[in-house]
């Protein structure tokens, strides 16, 4: 969708000619008998702020329709309700710790199992699915080591099989790619990143492929009630409204920071799919319309936690901080931050390093970025890590 078309979907208020949509901060609805309403009788269950954003949400990633939830972790529970026990999940091995603690001490006590693969090598993806998956979770990019999977060719493998494939696709956005559109059903957002952009709300979307997928989340979100609430759908849709703009820009600093980073001494390796090196390169420059995102992650020569943390505290634009997307810069250590309920085994088979770095390009200039980060090597140049490389 071009940026024309995100801004004028984005609805003006039919009652009062309000360019902005309105915060309908409200519990309740008069009705004009029961059960006979304007579309809308309480909070949880539908709300006209909550609404617009939803069907915002829809139209970005071509579905069929958008829930909004007060968590991406809340999105992501209710895709997994879809599930019994009994059921196997085959998961990207390189998964957010957030959603590997979910699946592990919530669903797996459930009876539901979790087989995690590199899901990048579509035959790994071919031989592990058996009778019992029935869900497939990949996230294209992944977080934090920027894997990219073939969205089109596994989504041929889960409708062999019968089972759902739902695709994280909060790296990518909407600007970049479009899951449903390459097979997936369902597609999940932390909308608190790129889609909110502005680092003041947290949220989660689904989006869902046909009407029988929306029924069954739209049940789920009303029987649980993890909605996202009508101030944070405003924020939500306002910034929606410049992701278009954002998201290239963050990519094209991501871009130039990857090349930097590429050539440092200090740096072993860079994971960034816009990179012609990448592993992933041509996959991801196929179904991600030319755009690569604006994280960028790399590991130290010297791979040790005091490395990471003499680094990422020497910086001065990129902040030290959990999440991404934003339009200020940040910067952080997956394993004692983001991916800190993964054990470290596990980490390191998903190619997470003690010494693994996640940025996150904002908006700034990328010069001013490069700069921040050649002067946090150069602060710790008598630090242990560089005298060791």
């Amino acid at each position: 969708m071009s940026a024309t078309k995100i801004i004028h979907s984005v609805p003006s208020d039919p009652l009062t000619g309000a360019i902005s949509v309105p915060v309908y901060q409200t519990s309740t609805f008069i009705q004009d008998a029961p059960g006979v309403n304007k579309g809308f009788d309480y909070a949880r269950s539908n709300n006209p702020t909550r609404k617009v954003l939803e069907d915002l949400v829809a139209k970005l990633e071509n579905g069929h329709a958008g829930f909004a939830f007060s968590t991406g972790l809340a999105a992501i529970d209710a895709v997994l309700k879809q599930l019994s026990s009994g059921d196997e999940i085959l998961a990207v091995d390189d998964i957010y710790g957030g959603a590997y603690r979910l699946f592990t001490h919530v669903y797996e006590k459930l009876g539901i199992s979790v087989n995690y693969v590199d899901t990048t090598d579509i035959d790994n993806v071919a031989q592990a699915v058996t009778s019992k998956t029935k869900l497939i979770w990949i996230e294209s990019p992944t977080n934090p080591t920027l894997k990219v999977s073939d969205i089109e060719g596994i989504s041929k493998i889960a409708k062999s099989i019968g089972a759902y494939l739902v695709v994280d696709n909060t790296f990518a956005s909407p600007i970049a790619q479009n899951p449903i559109d390459l097979g997936a059903d369902f597609v999940i957002h932390s909308g608190t990143k790129y889609i909110g952009g502005h680092s003041d709300l947290v949220a989660g979307l689904v989006v869902t492929k046909n009407q029988e997928l929306s029924e069954k989340i739209k049940f789920i979100q009303n029987a649980s009630g993890g909605v996202l609430g009508p101030w944070d759908c405003f924020l939500t849709i306002r910034g929606i409204e410049t992701l278009d703009l954002r998201y290239r820009k963050q990519c094209e600093n991501a871009l130039k920071v990857a090349l930097f980073l590429e050539q440092h001494e200090a740096v072993s390796e860079v994971f960034y799919p816009g990179l012609e090196g990448h592993k992933n390169h041509e996959i991801a420059k196929k179904q991600q319309n030319g755009l690569f995102g604006g994280v960028v992650s790399f590991s130290l020569k010297t791979d040790t936690q005091d490395a990471a943390n003499e680094f990422v505290t020497s910086t001065e634009y990129f902040k030290l901080a959990e999440s991404l997307g934003g339009v200020k810069s940040l910067l952080c250590h997956p394993a004692q931050m983001t991916h800190a309920s993964i054990p470290r085994e596990k980490r390191l088979q998903a190619g997470i390093k003690d010494s693994l770095i996640r940025l996150s390009c904002g908006i700034e200039e990328y010069q001013d970025l490069i700069n921040d980060l050649a002067n946090a090597f150069e602060k710790v140049q008598q630090g242990e890590f560089v005298n060791a490389i």
